[in-house]
């Protein structure tokens, strides 16, 4: 018996190896990856049309489902603390609140989230596909460069394209926001926008605008990454959508987390 229990022992701590060594494998390799994106993607001959048209695929078609969450969130916020604020007496702080979450915290991240469940599936289902059927080695035998081509004009559309939806997303959740408040009250758009740009300063735009770049790059690194390196199959293809969301997903909290703490060092210097 204690022959086989020094054998589970061995066989767990050899899986957990395994695993950790995959998971340091897999950090090196995204990180040439993301090396290779930034030796090819500022050289030229620039890929123009291709990076508008993922812009507009990215950008343009994820807004309505940005809006549509964005008021949802807003809305949803603004009802929810109303009750603790009233039971305190700080009602009229429901406005200046809600604005600084929205910019600050919950804007940037659910946008990125669903930034990454839409767009990060899609770019690795859609290289994954292009893996699967060898149109990848098809452009490299032709002579065209399938990374500057597929991979580069990804990530700079999705890095580019992010911050775009977060402004949209905070206009659309504050909007929703004002709604909220005048459900059980009377606030005239004035004096609601008002305590809003009172409430916010450009500390409080500049950080977390900037840290949305890192969240685009991230999301289109990421799904480029496991599109690009997926396994040939529909049983591939399937892994590198399903990869692609949760890695960048996991990822946008990490950064969010870095972000947060490199803005309190400057806070408090």
């Amino acid at each position: 018996m204690a022959i086989f229990g020094k054998s589970r022992n061995v066989s767990k701590s050899n899986k957990a190896f395994k695993s950790l060594n995959e998971f340091f494998f897999l950090v090196g390799d995204i990180g040439r990856f993301a090396a290779r994106f930034f030796k090819e993607g500022f050289k030229a001959p620039f890929e123009w049309r291709e990076i508008m048209r993922q812009s507009v695929e990215i950008g343009y078609h994820s807004l309505s489902l940005v809006g549509i969450t964005a008021f949802i969130m807003g809305l949803v916020l603004t009802i929810q603390s109303r009750p603790t604020l009233v039971e305190f007496g700080a009602e009229s702080w429901l406005p200046a609140m809600v604005s600084v979450s929205i910019v600050r915290e919950i804007g940037p991240v659910i946008t990125a989230l669903i930034f990454a469940g839409k767009i990060g599936s899609r770019i690795g289902a859609e290289l994954g596909s292009m893996k699967a059927t060898e149109q990848i080695d098809a452009m490299e035998v032709s002579g065209t460069n399938p990374f500057k081509y597929l991979v580069t004009t990804r990530i700079l559309s999705t890095t580019l394209m992010l911050p775009l939806l977060v402004i949209f997303a905070d206009v659309i959740a504050l909007y929703g926001a004002y709604l909220g408040v005048n459900i059980k009250g009377i606030v005239s758009p004035h004096l609601f926008f008002s305590q809003v740009i009172d409430a916010l300063e450009y500390s409080d735009l500049i950080p977390y605008i900037i840290k949305t770049f890192f969240f685009g790059f991230t999301i289109g690194l990421i799904g480029c990454y496991m599109g690009y390196h997926s396994k040939k199959g529909t049983e591939g293809v399937g892994k590198s959508a399903n990869s692609s969301v949760v890695i960048a997903s996991l990822m946008v909290f990490i950064l969010d987390l870095l972000a947060v703490q490199i803005t309190d060092l400057f806070y408090e210097i």
